[in-house]
């Protein structure tokens, strides 16, 4: 009882800690120091690429050691379903969310003159790149090819076979020591992801700093009124209603669950990559939310890839708002065949920073829509990016969460008896 006290306690102390250096970070950035804002975004991207360092290596040896223990077990094939369902299921009304928004609150057509010179803001090996490429860039010709460019997805394929392959081998000493190496690696990696999490206060510091510079200085000016008011009020309504709703279904306190997460939630705001926040999400789900590892080690990296409420709602919203602008008749059955497809493609985007961007525009290439409105976007992507990807890990945890709760794994003990794990 005195452990768990202390560890409320601590947890606690940890939250404010983090809160402060919110507020610190955010008075640093409106002082507009030249020298200051170089500083800050030092930090920024020292913390952003520490954090997509340790990120592979989370993913792969997760679901390795997870698939390797359990193999294709009635367990693991029940984890999986389960969270497949809540995945598609959350996304499904993420997007759905967007569209009645889209249809109540109309963004009108922009200026011709306005979309042309869009298009030269956009990277050019940007446009010319088919959501077909995409699709094909996810299966690997190599090994080491997904692990020098993060491809999440290739990475999740190529642990899903060595997973399973080492579920399948024979048990032999060679086995025992190769499953017990590649544990050994993942606890070294976790505790290396902890002395990461300790020192975050001062990336959080440097992140909220950097942002709110960006904002002070107009960034976030050029707004384009009510489709950033279609995108953004989605994001809040899946994030504080739909999801919310979702875990009390469950019998899951939303609330309790929300501050439980706040550090992953936080993280995944400032470095707009869920990838890169799987490290800390894995860790807080398990320290704070008490969610066994069996399940978020399995879990959360497969929703790091396929879990894209924000990003579905952004690829259905701005599809809609480019096809319109080019002239593209929209009927509600057009829409509704959009929504499936904005789906479909969340659900294969990688969890990086500006992912569901660069589906859009792919998509949009391939119906000769007018993607100069994506270059009219592009500057205030950074704010509707971040938004998204905090509700894009909000929702893994929720997922993780569910499943969890639904599974309730039993497994037997030292002494022959069975014990819920948590």
């Amino acid at each position: 009882m005195i452990d768990k006290k202390k560890s409320f306690i601590g947890k606690q102390k940890q939250m404010m800690l983090w809160i402060g250096a919110l507020v610190v970070g955010t008075l640093l950035g409106l002082l507009q120091q030249g020298w200051l804002n170089d500083i800050m975004t030092f930090v920024a991207t020292v913390y952003t690429r520490l954090f997509q360092l340790v990120a592979v290596p989370a993913i792969v040896l997760a679901v390795i050691t997870t698939l390797a223990m359990f193999g294709m077990q009635k367990d693991t094939g029940r984890i999986f379903k389960h969270a497949v369902f809540y995945t598609l299921l959350t996304t499904i009304f993420a997007a759905a969310v967007g569209l009645i928004l889209y249809l109540i609150i109309r963004p009108g057509n922009l200026p011709a003159g306005l979309v042309n010179s869009g298009t030269s803001v956009i990277p050019q090996n940007l446009g010319n790149q088919t959501y077909y490429d995409h699709i094909l860039q996810v299966i690997p010709n190599n090994v080491v090819k997904p692990f020098l460019e993060g491809n999440v997805l290739s990475l999740l394929l190529l642990a899903f076979a060595i997973g399973i392959g080492l579920a399948k081998l024979p048990e032999s000493e060679n086995k025992a020591t190769l499953v017990k190496g590649i544990e050994g690696l993942q606890s070294l990696l976790f505790l290396l992801i902890k002395g990461l999490i300790w020192t975050l206060p001062l990336g959080i510091i440097a992140f909220s700093a950097q942002l709110s510079a960006q904002v002070y200085a107009g960034v976030a000016a050029e707004s384009l009124g009510k489709y950033v008011m279609v995108i953004l009020g989605g994001n809040v309504i899946q994030f504080f209603i739909i999801l919310p709703l979702f875990l009390l279904a469950r019998g899951i306190n939303p609330l309790k669950h929300l501050g439980k997460m706040m550090p992953a939630v936080l993280m995944a705001l400032f470095t707009k990559s869920s990838a890169a926040t799987l490290p800390v999400t894995m860790e807080t789900a398990e320290s704070r939310a008490h969610i066994s590892k069996k399940v978020s080690r399995f879990v959360l990296p497969i929703c790091t890839t396929i879990n894209m409420n924000g990003c579905a709602a952004f690829i259905l919203v701005t599809s809609l708002f480019v096809m319109q602008n080019g002239g593209i008749s929209l009927s509600i059955g057009h829409m509704i065949l959009w929504l499936f497809i904005a789906v479909i493609a969340a659900v294969g985007n990688a969890g990086v920073p500006m992912g569901c961007y660069f589906l859009t525009l792919s998509l949009m290439t391939g119906q000769g829509a007018p993607i100069g409105i994506m270059g009219i976007i592009l500057p205030i992507y950074t704010i509707i990016d971040m938004i998204e990807t905090a509700e894009n890990v909000w929702s893994d945890s929720c997922v993780a969460a569910m499943t969890d709760k639904d599974v309730n794994l039993v497994i037997p003990n030292e002494i022959g008896t069975e014990v819920l794990v948590k």
